[in-house]
């Protein structure tokens, strides 16, 4: 399933993947959220969240998915949040610049990345 994350920043369309993910949750979701997105803003600036409970299958198709953004013309960032070590290893994210993998204890890094393209520079305890 995906739903939205509500507290990311205007320009960043941010989504929650949880159990199984289907095409319809895709169509239903991800894409009038990203045209709205698109309609607001020049850019598309992306995140998505997995949880531990999505499967292989699951993480391979929605990354095929989110290849088609990167395609697009407006696709500015890209990331995607995720502790499993699988997800580091699919060519199709780490073969583009514009999208970073984050373990999920830097996801407020994440956003800040999409949002304005580097890093937070404090530290943190």
């Amino acid at each position: 399933m995906i739903t939205l994350l509500n507290d990311a920043p205007d320009n960043v369309a941010a989504f929650n993947a949880t159990g199984e993910i289907n095409p319809q949750d895709f169509n239903n979701i991800v894409t009038p959220h990203v045209a709205n997105k698109l309609a607001r803003f020049d850019e598309l600036n992306y995140m998505l969240y997995i949880n531990d409970d999505v499967t292989q299958t699951d993480v391979a198709w929605l990354t095929r998915s989110l290849s088609h953004f990167d395609k697009k013309k407006h696709c500015n960032r890209a990331a995607i949040v995720s502790d499993d070590a699988g997800i580091q290893k699919i060519n199709i994210l780490s073969a583009s610049e514009n999208v970073k993998i984050f373990p999920k204890d830097k996801v407020y890094h994440a956003l800040y990345w999409c949002n304005n393209g580097n890093e937070p520079e404090y530290s943190e305890f």
